[in-house]
Parts: C-alpha cells; structure tokens; sequence
C-alpha cells in the first residue's frame, strides 16, 4: 500500500530544494533527493516519485525521513571516517603563510599534499584555501621590468589615447610580426578523430620567412595589413604612406608603436614632415603589453601560423591577407581596462622586486 506525504516545505526551503535540484554544478544525488522532497511536498505518491526521479522507494522513504527529522541539515550525506574539518580563518591564515614560504624540503614550491602533510591537515583544506585567494604555487609566469626613466610618462601618453581619444582623429597601434616561416611537412597531416587531437608529422620543410605589417585601429578594431620579405626602415616608410592614403579624411592620425631603430630613421622623419597630421608615440622600453596590436598578433598566430602549412612565401603570404580580410569582416575592437602607470615591476641591482 502506498505510502501519502506528509512533507510541508516552508518558503526557504522550497527555494533551497528547487535551487538543488536546478544546479548544474552540485552532485546528481543532491539534484535527485532535493527533486524527491519537492515531489512529495506537492502531494505526489511514492509511486509518481519514482517514476519521475528514478529511484527507489527504499531512497524516498530515507530522505522523507531524514528531512523530518533534522530538516535541511539532514540533507548531507553521512559517511563513517575523518569528519569534515572546518577551515578556520585562524587555519586559513597558517595555510597562507607558509604557501608563501620556500618549502624546507629542497623543492621550488608547495603542493596541497607536501603542504597538508607539513601542517597536519587535510590537504582540500590547503585546495580550498588556495583557491578562494586565486593561488596556483604550479604555476610560473616571466616579465621583464622595463627600465625607460620616462615610464610614467609614456605610458600616461599612450593610456591617453585608449581611454580618451582626440576627436576627429584616428588612433593606430603599429608593429612588424617578424621571421614568419612558411612551413611545409614532410608527412601527411592526420586529422583530428574521437579521442585523438590532429597530428603533424615532426619533420618539415622551410620555404623562406615574410614579416608582417599590421596597424589596428583601436575604435573599430580593424586591421591594414601587408606582408614583406624585409623589415627595414624603407617598407616601414611605405607603409605608413599605406596608412595615411587610407585615411585621407582624418584630421588626426596617432601611430603607436615600440622603440625599433627602423622606426626612428631619417626616412621616417622625412615621412612626417610630408604629412605633419601624422603624430607617432612611442612604447616604453620592453613593454610590447602596451601596444595593443600584440594581441592581435597572438590571436593570428593562434589561429593561422602556429598549425598551418605553407606550400611557399607566396603562399603564407596570401593566407594571411585572406585572414585579415575575413577578420575585418567582424572586428573586435580591445576594451582597455589599465589606466595606473604608477603601478609598476621596479628591479633593483640586486634583482629584489618591488610592485608599486
């Protein structure tokens, strides 16, 4: 004979039920026991619950039990072993501690078990912790701290232009992607199956290298782009001359671009004077981060350098011209979200390092 419910659910723990039993992140019993109590608290017979969640009617009898008794907190699931350790701001505060301590074991940094194992303590709560404060000791990241005495004042310079642009003018980040090679393999390409990633032959073959010329406009996000065999001073002249002829109209036209010896030649200089609109503003000293066209950079090498394969120049050449006519077809403009050049890596002449 079956059995009626005689679950009454208050308005806060329908709203607790209904949002486990929706979560796409908890556990699936949680999402089943949670979807049973709800059941049963609109009436529906032992019979209706398992037909609907999938389960038993030894599971619906348990969890109708348990919820009576101890409510919401009888929900968590009982386990013989180590109870469940509460991380205490005092515990947190010790795992903090020593992550940022050199481990005493002759390793270069902490796990969460050599950790757990040095404090005593279980090591999720080392997991947690880490994770609630964004640590990831595994993790190695390298910078370069630029050394330009201007730096404060360059960067507000080029951040001016980001944030704040002059109107009626047109804002350019400018740079070479140089020693482009266009690869060929030497075996046939493998394409990508189930439960296997595509694969290139190791060997290869060289058919030359192109540098690239790209300027990103920094309010529409779109990309001139022209691919050379050299990267001197008189292709970066040529086309800069490209630039300009594409925005004839512009009162303004601001250039961003880095310190390179081929972008400070009397034949640039000459350039300018032809076309005193044009206004260049010059990176700081290692700091590619500030050009904005490096991510667009990244993002070609992403999707067509790192695995493609070249049959010659020529062809490289026009793969990448076809990219940049795709993408412009959709550009993304970069929303730039720095705006402090008094923060800072600063290094001194012992390599101590100091974030300002």
């Amino acid at each position: 004979m079956e059995e009626r419910t005689s679950v009454v659910l208050t308005g806060a723990e329908r709203k607790e039920l209904g949002k486990r039993a929706s979560s796409r992140s908890g556990r699936a019993d949680d999402a089943r026991i949670a979807r049973t109590l709800v059941l049963l608290a609109d009436g529906a017979s032992y019979t209706e619950v398992q037909r609907t969640v999938g389960c038993t009617a030894p599971f619906v009898s348990k969890w109708k039990r348990r919820f009576l008794e101890e409510r919401l907190a009888g929900l968590y699931a009982r386990h013989e072993g180590r109870p469940v350790q509460v991380l205490t701001p005092r515990m947190e505060a010790r795992i903090l501690s020593w992550t940022l301590k050199t481990p005493t074991d002759g390793s270069t940094h902490w796990s969460t078990r050599r950790l757990a194992k040095k404090l005593r303590i279980h090591h999720m709560a080392v997991a947690r912790t880490w994770k609630k404060h964004g640590l990831q000791p595994h993790r190695l990241e390298s910078y370069k701290a630029s050394n330009d005495p201007d730096f404060e004042t360059k960067a507000a310079d080029v951040i001016g232009l980001y944030m704040n642009p002059p109107q009626h003018a047109a804002v350019f980040c400018v740079d070479e992607k140089t020693a482009i090679q266009a690869l060929d393999r030497r075996d046939p390409i493998l394409p990508m199956s189930p439960g296997r990633a595509e694969r290139h032959g190791f060997e290869y073959i060289r058919h030359g290298t192109l540098s690239l010329y790209a300027a990103f406009n920094t309010k529409t996000g779109e990309v001139l782009g022209k691919t050379v065999r050299r990267h001197t001073s008189q292709e970066c002249v040529a086309f800069l001359e490209q630039l300009v002829a594409s925005h004839k109209r512009k009162r303004e036209i601001h250039i961003i671009l880095d310190n390179l010896s081929a972008h400070k030649t009397a034949k640039v200089t000459e350039c300018l004077e032809a076309n005193p609109k044009v206004k260049l503003h010059f990176t700081l000293t290692y700091s590619s981060w500030l050009n904005k066209v490096e991510l667009w950079f990244s993002k070609i090498e992403r999707d067509l350098i790192h695995r493609g394969v070249f049959t010659s120049t020529k062809d490289l050449a026009r793969r990448i011209m076809r990219y940049i006519r795709r993408y412009n077809d959709d550009p993304k403009p970069v929303k730039w979200t720095y705006n402090d050049p008094s923060r800072r890596i600063k290094t001194t002449k012992r390599s101590a390092v100091t974030v300002h």
